[in-house]
């Protein structure tokens, strides 16, 4: 059987968390920051833990990622 191989994107931008969840940064902390609010921009500091049919989607894409 052939080794799956790792969405490099994926790779860089989520990481694990010791019991298994997916853990990533918030969307739209990029650029046109003055459009949003005070309290989005807040918000979206720092990871979060994603949700579970997000998680499902981004655990296909890291085959051999730690965790459970």
């Amino acid at each position: 059987m052939p080794k799956l191989k790792t969405k490099s994107s994926a790779k860089k931008r989520f990481s694990r968390t010791g019991t298994g969840k997916i853990k990533g940064s918030p969307a739209f902390k990029r650029h046109n920051l003055r459009k949003r609010t005070q309290k989005m921009k807040r918000k979206a500091r720092g990871t979060m833990i994603m949700a579970d049919a997000d998680a499902k989607i981004i655990s296909a894409y890291m085959p051999y990622s730690r965790g459970k």
